[in-house]
């Protein structure tokens, strides 16, 4: 393996957090992770008896829910304390959320079942990804956005308020606000 990193002191979950290449494999990000899978895990069995009280558990997997906020199990994060959900949004059931970068889902927001927010990003040479390289940006989903089904949004996009993106539509670019955009990838139809 490359040394990548010589010569920066920054720890592997600094270069994580500031969007660099980090290790992907590394012993102290696994622990996260796996804070993620048990805390997911207790969500989704506890959803199943009282969804409701459930909500407990979520807002202690997430950075951040805000009031009025409900999020149907199960959810699959990464390490969950960087997403963080606004007020009065609604999420569906399987949501995944790929939190090596932020993910902020404004107020408001309608999340429909099977949405994938990915902010991982890999290098497309194939010795840093032998090497398990990767990096991440974050997504921001303004408010009142509504995600159709199965739509799925990549690393460092940002939707702009009011927005509607269609069922299993690909979001590689930014889409502005008060618009709706549909396809694969997804493009602007019209203005709402």
């Amino acid at each position: 393996m490359t040394d990548y990193f010589a010569g920066d002191p920054r720890t592997n979950r600094e270069r994580m957090l500031a969007g660099d290449l980090y290790i992907a494999d590394d012993p102290d990000i696994a622990r996260e992770q796996q804070r993620a899978v048990r805390l997911a895990d207790a969500f989704r069995a506890a959803y199943a008896e009282d969804a409701e009280g459930a909500q407990e558990i979520v807002r202690e997997l997430l950075g951040s829910v805000g009031a009025g906020a409900h999020v149907r199990a199960p959810v699959f994060v990464d390490y969950g304390t960087y997403v963080t959900v606004g007020e009065g949004t609604f999420v569906n059931y399987n949501l995944t959320a790929l939190d090596v970068a932020p993910i902020t889902i404004g107020r408001d927001c309608q999340i429909g079942p099977n949405v994938q927010l990915l902010t991982p990003t890999h290098p497309v040479e194939p010795g840093p990804r032998r090497d398990k390289l990767e990096a991440a940006r974050p997504i921001t989903i303004g408010d009142n956005v509504w995600l159709g089904g199965g739509a799925i949004v990549l690393a460092g996009v940002t939707i702009g308020e009011n927005s509607v993106i269609g069922a299993g539509a690909v979001v590689t670019k930014d889409i502005p606000a008060d618009v709706v955009a549909v396809g694969n990838p997804a493009r602007v139809i019209r203005s709402v």
